[in-house]
C-alpha cells in the first residue's frame, strides 16, 4: 500500500538540506519499525517519493513524503510510531492511504503557498504592502530567473496564482500561492526580489523570513485549476 506523510520542519531543522532529510526520514521509518518496501536489485533501498524539496533555511507546515508498506496497523499507529522517532524540529502531521494509480508526491506537485515577512530592520518603508499590492496588478512582472546553464528573462506574472499582504510596517506578512510544478517553479523570494528592484534597491539575501505553509496538487476540471493539499488525495486507513 502507498502512503502519504505529511510533516513540519521549523527551528534548528530548517537548516538541513534535502538529502538529510531523506536520509534523517529513511532511519526513522526504521526505528518506528514501520514495514517500508524495498526496491529490488542489488543495493535495494526504501521506496519513497519527496515532493517538492524546501529551500535550506525555509520552515515549513505542508511537508510531504510517499512511502510503500507491505502491513501496517493503520494510519494513527503508524503516525504515532514516526511522531517518536523524530527529533525537534520535525512533526508529522497527518498520514493517508492513497489509491492505486495516484500519482506520487513529486510528480503530483502544482503549486506552493507561502507566507513571507521582513527580517526586523529590512522592512521597506511605510506603505509598502499597498505599493506591493500595486506591483501585483501589473500585467507584466519581468525577472531574470537562473537555470541549470544560464538566466533567462521571463514574465512570471502567470505563475503568481495569488497575492495578498496583511499587517504594516514590519509587522505585515505577505501569503502567495505559486506555481511550484517542475515546469513553473517561481520561488517566492524571486516574487519579492521582483518587487524590491521595482522599489529601487537590491534584496539582502538575508531580509525575508519565509514558511511554506502548504503544498498543493492539481485535480483539473472544467472550471479550470482546482488545487487542494496534497494529502486531501489521501484517505485515512
Amino acid at each position: 500500500m502507498k502512503v502519504r506523510i505529511k510533516f513540519a520542519k521549523s527551528g534548528a531543522m530548517r537548516f538541513i538540506g534535502h538529502l538529510d532529510v531523506m536520509r534523517f526520514f529513511q532511519k526513522a521509518i526504521r526505528r518506528a519499525g514501520i514495514d517500508v518496501a524495498y526496491s529490488e536489485g542489488f543495493s535495494p533501498h526504501q521506496i519513497m517519493s519527496f515532493a517538492a524539496p524546501l529551500g535550506v533555511g525555509l520552515t515549513s507546515h505542508g511537508e510531504y513524503l510517499d512511502i510503500e508498506v507491505r502491513s501496517h496497523a493503520g494510519a494513527e499507529d503508524m503516525k504515532h510510531r514516526l511522531g517518536k522517532a523524530m527529533v525537534e524540529g520535525m512533526e508529522i502531521l497527518s498520514v493517508t492511504a492513497l489509491e492505486e494509480g495516484t500519482k506520487n508526491a513529486m510528480a503530483s506537485v502544482a503549486a506552493a503557498e507561502y507566507s513571507v515577512r521582513f527580517r526586523q530592520g529590512y522592512a521597506p518603508e511605510p506603505g509598502w504592502t499597498d505599493r506591493l499590492l500595486a506591483f501585483y496588478e501589473k500585467p507584466v512582472v519581468m525577472v531574470k530567473k537562473k537555470t541549470k546553464k544560464s538566466e533567462v528573462e521571463m514574465d512570471i506574472k502567470p505563475y503568481i496564482y495569488q497575492l495578498s499582504a496583511k499587517g504594516e510596517g514590519e509587522n505585515a506578512a505577505v501569503h502567495m500561492i505559486v506555481n511550484a510544478s517542475s515546469s513553473g517553479n517561481i520561488k517566492p523570494g524571486l516574487v519579492m526580489e521582483a518587487f524590491w528592484k521595482s522599489e529601487g534597491k537590491e534584496l539582502s539575501g538575508f531580509a525575508l523570513e519565509i514558511t511554506r505553509e502548504d503544498t498543493f496538487t492539481d485535480l483539473g476540471g472544467e472550471e479550470g485549476m482546482h488545487l487542494v493539499p496534497l494529502d486531501a488525495v489521501g484517505a485515512g486507513f
